[in-house]
């Protein structure tokens, strides 16, 4: 595995930031905005997707412990179905980048779609998080951060099963979206089932 470099500038004032759920049925879109320090190190660290459940969670607080500065933020359903995915996800960046402590001077961006930012010079980067180490800790907070807000609200609605699913369009989800209708937590405007007609919006 090739080691990931920190950052695109090596300013040591530029945060990564990656969103999580975006191509999910349930739940809100979740972004992370990430400075590391200038000496931060990890082998493990990388694309989060690429990493098991134990590895995420584990690094969670290793990066939280020892960022510069970092956080996280939702964009929930009835947003999500009002401004569209794409949008909605900059969106949940963008007030990520507005949460951090420290402000940054450089702004490195997984994937190939953003906005401007505060008149804050940004770089899109695709498959950035398996190449930059702030952007693969932003897609670590990304990720545990919607893990845990999908199993707290499993415990409301069990019959979904998204603590194991996570909203995502299993056959298993889709199968309980025929079966018990939709919640306030489904995003409306996705293609929930292959017969969306049949849905009661």
């Amino acid at each position: 595995m090739l080691k990931l470099q920190l950052s695109y500038t090596l300013d040591p004032f530029e945060c990564g930031t990656d969103e999580a759920g975006r191509g999910c049925l349930a739940g809100p879109v979740t972004a992370a905005a990430v400075i590391l320090p200038q000496d931060f190190e990890n082998l493990i660290l990388n694309d989060s997707k690429l990493l098991s459940e134990l590895k995420r969670n584990n690094l969670k607080p290793l990066i939280e412990q020892e960022a510069v500065s970092f956080a996280v933020a939702h964009v929930f359903p009835e947003e999500i179905d009002e401004i569209n995915i794409l949008n909605a996800s900059i969106l949940a960046m963008h007030k990520a980048i507005g949460n951090l402590k420290t402000s940054p001077k450089f702004i490195s961006v997984d994937g190939n779609r953003f906005k401007p930012y505060a008149n804050i010079p940004h770089q899109t980067i695709i498959k950035g998080d398996s190449k930059h180490m702030n952007i693969a800790a932003a897609s670590i907070l990304a990720k545990t951060n919607r893990d845990l807000y999908m199993s707290k609200i499993h415990e409301e609605f069990p019959m979904y099963n998204w603590k194991q699913n996570k909203g995502y369009p299993t056959k298993e989800h889709r199968e309980a979206i025929k079966r018990y209708g939709i919640t306030k937590y489904h995003r409306k405007t996705f293609r929930l089932l292959p017969q969306q007609f049949q849905l009661d919006l």
